[in-house]
Order: structure tokens, then C-alpha cells, then sequence
């Protein structure tokens, strides 16, 4: 008894086991071939059934109709017989040559016993084959197969060869068993054979035409995951939906192809660009140093001369910086916290560079109105487009002709499971060969300021929050941003 809890709780462990699983996945039919193969069988022996449920019907109903007219014919020749031709026992054997052990006539309502039944170990089945219906003629071979050895059969249809209201006739249901079963058994022999043969041919022509063509899909993937610079082979020139696939992915494995040997390229660019980038940092620094150096100077022309080459050191220190942000494989996953919008706001504007003498910032913003989000990235989103705004306003070459200096309205509210922060201002709009693709990278509405990357980095940006980033309404009345933060 030990020996046999034991190896009945290895069992258990195997079983639990993911290597037990493993064993089982191995041994199932994993494979489309095996698949289409069982469907196959599935399909034949369900329409086994549907061929053999209406045959067994008719074989059922034709037995016992010969049994109708057999008795009935042999009853017709007795009683055409002069009387006392035919003795009692002579009748009695003719009228179960039929197979029947009881016949009965009803004449204008006058039923006739022609034949007295033995007695019966239990109550015949009655069938009515007049106004028998399609479910009872489909029910009765199964009741047949399945009922007892001593079973009678009732049946009672109209006379065919002489006059009266029906015939009855008793018939012991065995001998229709045994003959049923061997109808069933032969009739499946011929299905089987029939449904194998058509079953084999149909299973070789969807694996000539599916299954070997999937699998050399299958192999050019598999070959190009592990090893995407192989060459892939020539698809095939069907005009199907397979020979379509096979010619997509070789079209996609090219594209793919192409486009990581022009990744490598990029990533051996982007190192050396960042090499550069860092030197130029390194000299900007040297070159800011000297200027502030310069800036203490009492030469009228080097005073002059510095606020262009401060602006100057500035765009290019913001170019290194945002190409190497950009160059960024990702942005770090956002800390989400609290933030009063409205002081988000103001410390965006005044890294901006909006102020009273200059382009201002209107803030339209409820009370104690808060987002969810990280308080850096959304710091540089806000900075990027109010810099953006107010350079806009500051190139306008219609900005004197205009009242004041210009200025850069937010707002903000809450729209079901989202907030919008909206940034307007009121500069000349975006060129419209711009407007479309103004969230690509380089792509600057300026002419010689900025670098085309802080819109890009901004939507990436607000994407990493879960939201998005858009341009609404550009023109000469001026151009309004949106930006939606998730609540």
C-alpha cells in the first residue's frame, strides 16, 4: 500500500509538473495537418449520420410494409378460396408465410380477426404508417436496434389489394433488427470506404494547396527571425491568397531588411554625432566663459556686439541639448504627482521668456486646478510651446503695426477622463507647407532659430503621460495647440 501512494503522489507531481504539461502539449495535435486531418474524420462521420439516419428510416418502413402486403395478399387468397377448401391449419401457415404472427381487417368499422395472435410477453409497439411523422419514422430504426429480444411490432397502414377501412398485422421485431443491423453494417462498410477515399484525396489536395505552402511561410519567417540577411526564397507566382501572403512577406522582408541596415547606419551616425555633440559642448562652454569675460569690457563696440554673440552661444547650446534629448532611445516613464496647474504655468512662462515689457502670459485657469503628471516633462512641453509662441510673435514683421507686443493665452479644463490644456497666441500662424507636418523631426517654422525638435520631443512627451498633443487652429489670427492629459 506505501509503494503504491507513492507512486501514485509521483504521478500526481509529474502531472502538476510543467514539464508534465510539456508532455501532453507534445502528444496533442499541435500541428495544422493533424488539425484538419481530425476535422476530416469529424466532417465524414457526420455525414455518415446524415445519409444513414434517412436510409435506416427507409429500410425500417420498407420491412414492414413488405410485411403489410405479404400478410395481406396471403389473407386475399384464403378467403378467395370455395369454402372449406382450405383448412384451418392451412390458412394459419399461409398467413404466416408474411413473417407476421396476427392479422386483422376493418371493414366499414367491422374489425376482422384473420389471424389470432399468440400471447405476447409484453404490448406490442403501435405504428401507424398512414400518419406516421418524420421524427417517428427517424426515431423508430433506434428503437428497433435497441429494444428487447421479445418486442412486437403493431402496424397498421391502408389495404392495397382489397377493400376496407386497414389492415393490422404483428410482427415479432427481431428478425427486422437482425436485418437492420446488417443494412447499418454494410451501409457503413460502403460510406467507409467511399468517405476514406474522398477523405484521403480531400486531405491531399488542401495539403498540396494550403499545408505545404503555409509551411514554407512558416520556414522564410523562422529563417529570417534568425538571421533577417538571409535571402529569402522567390515566392511563387499563384494568383491565390496564399501566393498574395507569400508575396507580401518577401515585400516586407525587404522593407524590414532595408530598414535595419539603415538603423545600423543611424546608430554609427548617432555615436559619432554625439561625439560631436559632447566636443561642442565642451567648446560652447569655453566660448560662453570668454564672452562673460568680455561682457565686463569698456569697448562701446565689444558691448555692442555681445547680446548677438550671447543669442548666438544660446541657440547653439539649445541645439546640442535638444539633439542629444532627441537622440534619447526613450523618456524615462513618468513620476505622476499633484501639480497646480496655474504655477506650472507661470514657471513655464517665465522660462519662456514671457514677461510684462514683452510678449505677456493670460492664464484662464479655474481655481485650484490640477493635473496628474511628471512635473519635469511637463515643465519642457509647457516651455516648448510658449518659446515657440512668443519666437512666433517676435518674428511677426507685422507685429508694430499691431496693439501691444503680443500675447499667449492657456486655458484649461476637464472633459470626461481627460484634461485639455489649450496654448493660443496671437502671432502670424504656420505656413501651411508646414502645418502637416510640423510634429516631424527638423521641421521648424523658423527660418534660423530652433532646431525643429521641441514639438516632436513635447508629443512624445505628452504620449509617455498617455496622452496626446495637437495642433487645432493655425492662421493669421494666430495658432492654438492642445494639450490632453489623462485624469
Amino acid at each position: 500500500m506505501n509503494a503504491l501512494a507513492d507512486r501514485l503522489n509521483t504521478l500526481r507531481r509529474r502531472l502538476s509538473s510543467g514539464a508534465g504539461r510539456a508532455d501532453w502539449r507534445l502528444h496533442g495535435p499541435d500541428g495544422l495537418s493533424s488539425r484538419l486531418l481530425i476535422l476530416t474524420v469529424l466532417f465524414t462521420v457526420a455525414v455518415w449520420l446524415l445519409i444513414m439516419g434517412p436510409s435506416a428510416a427507409s429500410f425500417h418502413e420498407r420491412w414492414l410494409t413488405d410485411r403489410l402486403q405479404a400478410a395481406e395478399l396471403a389473407s386475399v387468397g384464403v378467403e378467395a378460396l370455395p369454402y372449406n377448401a382450405v383448412d384451418d391449419d392451412t390458412a394459419e401457415q399461409l398467413l404466416r408465410i408474411g413473417g407476421v404472427s396476427a392479422v386483422a381487417i376493418s371493414d366499414q368499422g367491422v374489425l376482422r380477426q384473420l389471424l389470432r395472435a399468440p400471447d405476447l410477453p409484453r404490448t406490442p409497439d403501435f405504428i401507424d404508417l398512414r400518419r406516421s411523422s418524420l421524427a417517428a419514422r427517424l426515431w423508430d430504426p433506434v428503437k428497433t436496434l435497441f429494444g428487447a429480444p421479445d418486442r412486437s411490432i403493431r402496424v397498421r397502414d391502408e389495404p392495397r389489394y382489397r377493400t376496407g377501412d386497414f389492415i393490422d398485422v404483428v410482427a415479432p421485431a427481431q428478425p427486422l433488427k437482425l436485418e437492420l443491423r446488417t443494412f447499418l453494417l454494410n451501409g457503413l462498410l460502403v460510406s467507409l470506404g467511399i468517405s476514406l477515399v474522398a477523405g484521403a484525396l480531400l486531405y491531399a489536395g488542401l495539403s498540396f494547396l494550403v499545408l505545404q505552402p503555409l509551411r514554407r511561410v512558416t520556414r522564410s519567417i523562422e529563417g529570417f527571425a534568425a538571421d533577417p540577411e538571409t535571402v529569402a526564397p522567390t515566392p511563387s507566382d499563384r494568383q491565390d491568397e496564399i501566393g498574395r501572403v507569400e508575396r507580401e512577406l518577401a515585400r516586407m522582408q525587404d522593407e524590414v531588411r532595408q530598414s535595419l541596415r539603415a538603423r545600423s547606419r543611424l546608430v554609427a551616425l548617432g555615436e559619432a554625432v554625439a561625439k560631436i555633440n559632447h566636443d561642442l559642448r565642451n567648446m560652447l562652454t569655453s566660448a560662453q566663459m570668454a564672452s562673460e569675460r568680455l561682457a565686463d569690457s569698456a569697448d562701446p563696440q565689444v558691448a555692442k556686439a555681445m547680446p548677438r554673440l550671447e543669442r548666438a552661444l544660446g541657440r547653439a547650446a539649445a541645439l546640442t541639448r535638444n539633439v542629444l534629448d532627441y537622440g534619447k532611445s526613450e523618456e524615462p516613464a513618468p513620476v505622476l504627482v499633484r501639480i497646480p496647474l496655474a504655477s506650472a504655468v507661470a514657471a513655464a512662462g517665465e522660462d519662456a521668456g514671457l514677461e510684462r515689457g514683452g510678449v505677456r502670459l493670460v492664464r484662464t485657469i479655474p481655481a485650484r486646478f490640477a493635473v496628474q503628471a511628471d512635473s519635469d516633462q511637463l515643465h519642457r512641453i509647457l516651455v516648448n510651446l510658449m518659446r515657440n509662441a512668443r519666437q512666433a510673435i517676435e518674428g511677426d514683421p507685422t507685429r508694430g503695426a499691431r496693439r501691444g507686443q503680443g500675447m499667449v493665452r492657456v486655458t484649461a479644463e476637464a472633459e470626461g477622463e481627460a484634461v485639455l490644456i489649450r496654448i493660443a497666441d496671437d502671432g502670424p500662424g504656420i505656413p501651411p507647407r508646414l502645418s502637416g507636418r510640423l510634429f516631424e523631426p527638423f521641421v521648424s517654422g523658423k527660418s534660423s532659430d530652433g532646431t525643429g525638435l521641441g514639438l516632436t520631443i513635447s508629443r512624445e512627451l505628452a504620449a509617455n503621460h498617455g496622452g496626446d498633443l495637437r495642433l487645432v487652429d493655425t492662421g493669421p489670427a494666430g495658432t492654438v495647440f492642445e494639450l490632453k492629459l489623462p485624469v
